[in-house]
């Protein structure tokens, strides 16, 4: 992909994700309501898209419960403010091995592996306009487990996606996962172009350093779209980067809980710094409208009870 650097840049804010950081900052939302709360002040400050997980709003852990799902997006939708609705895929693929000399049985209380039909529920229930697939498997830092990315299970619900009429949007890790992620359209599991975001600095996956970065960003076709994001404190960096490779850019409480040394941060402080950024740089930040149009999305009710 030749540089050349966006004018026209959206802003995804990834509101609460699913890490370890419930206990880290008052601000990372836990129930449905502060989710969707975040998420709704989040485009009120220029994102254009919200990435949402679920979590439980006793403790904060992560959750896949369709009913969470139901109604963090009936709340999005209801809200004043136009926004794009972008709902993770990502879990139900985590394995906790045993010990390094007997990995097997594993460890039941915290894997949560599932089929390709279960991880895709919530898609297929509440029909968001864009959904994670993390196009590969690796190692998280964060934890001794393994997110586990088959490439049958990522035809499986790349299908499914395709099929309901929900844009993936393919999280790369790595430069393999992009090399999967353009067989998957050639093999017409996905429709292209498609919609990428790379993912720096999550370990143990690519660093953030900028050799690889343009070494993500030179993989990406030239007709795909694409975001970019790193984890805490180089999250402006890589928003200033992302517009000049010519992708678009995400920031959010997912990726980084602070807004400057010892400042605990909201996602719509973020994201309007995150628009600071673009702005001084001569690009415009585009609404969802705009986005709808660029990436063909159709935004739609959840299914009928």
């Amino acid at each position: 992909m030749p540089l050349s650097m966006n004018r026209d840049v959206f802003i995804t804010c990834a509101v609460t994700g699913s890490g370890g950081t419930q206990d880290r900052s008052p601000h990372v939302p836990r129930s449905p309501a502060e989710i969707a709360k975040s998420a709704i002040d989040a485009a009120k400050a220029g994102a254009a898209i919200v990435h949402c997980h679920v979590r439980d709003p006793e403790t904060g852990k992560p959750s896949r419960d369709l009913k969470l799902y139901r109604e963090v997006t009936e709340r999005i939708r209801d809200a004043e403010v136009d926004v794009v609705l972008n709902l993770t895929a990502g879990m139900g693929g985590d394995i906790v091995f045993g010990g390094v000399e007997s990995p097997f049985p594993v460890n039941a209380g915290a894997t949560d592996m599932v089929g390709a039909t279960e991880r895709v529920a919530h898609v297929a229930d509440c029909l968001p306009e864009i959904c994670t697939l993390d196009c590969g498997t690796m190692n998280f830092a964060e934890a001794d487990y393994v997110m586990t990315n088959t490439p049958g299970m990522l035809r499986a619900m790349g299908r499914m996606m395709t099929d309901l009429g929900v844009k993936p949007e393919i999280e790369a890790f790595d430069t393999g996962h992009l090399w999967f992620a353009k067989e998957l359209v050639k093999e017409g599991v996905l429709d292209g172009p498609a919609l990428v975001q790379l993912c720096m600095g999550v370990p143990w996956g690519a660093p953030d350093d900028l050799n690889t970065f343009m070494a993500m960003v030179n993989n990406v076709p030239s007709d795909w779209t694409f975001s970019a994001f790193a984890l805490g404190r180089n999250q402006m960096a890589y928003a200033a980067a992302a517009v000049l490779a010519g992708g678009n850019v995400r920031v959010g409480l997912e990726d980084n809980l602070w807004l400057d040394k010892g400042v605990l941060a909201t996602n719509a402080q973020l994201v309007e710094r995150a628009a600071t950024v673009v702005t001084n740089m001569g690009a415009r930040v585009i609404g969802p409208e705009e986005v709808r149009a660029k990436l063909g999305l159709t935004k739609r009710a959840p299914k009928a009870r």
